[in-house]
């Protein structure tokens, strides 16, 4: 055992401190990431290399979902050219995504190809009714504080099944029914009409991610990130931006 003030053992290039810089290095990893489990703030400011370097502001970030958008709903979409570019140049050792969505579960809604973006580029959550859980939120924590998201967009959907289910609050089997509680504050604003609830619902778990989450809260308060709600047509394809 060292000394306090020396290093034990020497590394192999006879640097003493070597093996202990890289301890040091890897305890500061651990902590940030425990950092955003537990939902303690992240100084980025403190700690600039925590993060992706992502070049792009928010209103960027929304920009290229909208204008992916169009491309999808056009007909003249280019993500399918870029992920075989990507996949050529061997990048599975990181991601920088400049996005992150909060999705349903639902199959129909496949966010890469709504959005037009290929691998890499949208780090995206999915679960039945696009609810933020807990799990939800750290997993979004973990894009903007530690991958550089700089926009994060719940999008809900037409015909969603778990707002309909929501809204009937019959007897399901299983664990559907944990789903109500998340949805049912949206039920009770905007009555029965499925796609109705569907886009209150959105906009009341952005406001959720917004307010809930100091980490999401310091970086929006930085003017690092924007956290918006979105409603996707499945008719049309269209997304409309809702707040």
């Amino acid at each position: 055992m060292s000394l306090p003030g020396t290093c034990d053992p020497p590394s192999s290039d006879g640097h003493p401190c070597a093996s202990a810089q890289r301890l040091s290095r890897r305890r500061i990893l651990t902590r940030a990431v425990a950092a955003v489990a537990t939902g303690a703030v992240l100084d980025v400011a403190a700690a600039p290399r925590a993060r992706a370097a992502n070049a792009v502001t928010p209103d960027q970030a929304l920009q290229k979902l909208i204008d992916g958008n169009r491309r999808f709903v056009e007909g003249r979409m280019t993500s399918f050219e870029e992920d075989l570019a990507i996949l050529k140049q061997k990048t599975a050792g990181k991601q920088e995504p400049f996005a992150a969505v909060l999705s349903c579960a639902d199959s129909r809604v496949p966010v890469e190809l709504v959005f037009d973006q290929s691998i890499g580029h949208v780090f995206v959550t999915r679960v039945a009714g696009n609810v933020a859980s807990s799990e939800v939120i750290a997993s979004l924590e973990y894009g903007a504080a530690v991958l550089g998201t700089k926009l994060i967009v719940v999008l809900a959907h037409s015909s969603c099944g778990a707002v309909k289910a929501s809204i009937d609050a019959k007897p399901v089997p299983g664990q559907i029914s944990g789903l109500y509680r998340y949805i049912r504050p949206a039920v009770d604003q905007a009555g029965t009409d499925v796609d109705a609830v569907g886009k209150t619902n959105a906009k009341i778990q952005a406001a959720i991610l917004r307010e809930a989450s100091p980490v999401l809260a310091g970086l929006i308060e930085k003017k690092g990130l924007k956290v918006l709600a979105g409603f996707y047509d499945l008719a049309s394809g269209k997304v409309e931006i809702l707040s």
